[in-house]
């Protein structure tokens, strides 16, 4: 893998929450493009593709601190950077 390629790759987890230690703001900018069980998502906020996951909101329910609840979905996750166009590399667990 060249450092180009592993550039082009988003990292394993990845959060918009800015609280969350996983929370990266230079490359949400970039755009996260997100595919789960083979369909394309909007509605992500963290995923891990190494353990199969993503948490989306669970509707206009928030907890007791004004956050959005959310929920843990398991299954197939791939993610790539949208700013790269349609021929993005695609990170997916192998």
């Amino acid at each position: 893998m060249t450092d180009s390629t592993a550039t082009d790759l988003p990292p394993d987890h990845l959060s918009v929450n800015p609280a969350s230690p996983y929370f990266n703001a230079e490359l949400l900018q970039r755009g996260i493009g997100i595919r789960f069980k083979g369909k394309q998502r909007t509605d992500v906020e963290e995923y891990s593709i190494s353990e199969g996951w993503v948490r989306v909101q669970a509707g206009k329910t928030v907890d007791r601190r004004g956050q959005p609840l959310l929920i843990k979905l398991t299954g197939e996750v791939e993610a790539w950077f949208e700013d790269l166009g349609e021929d993005a590399p695609v990170a997916r667990k192998e």
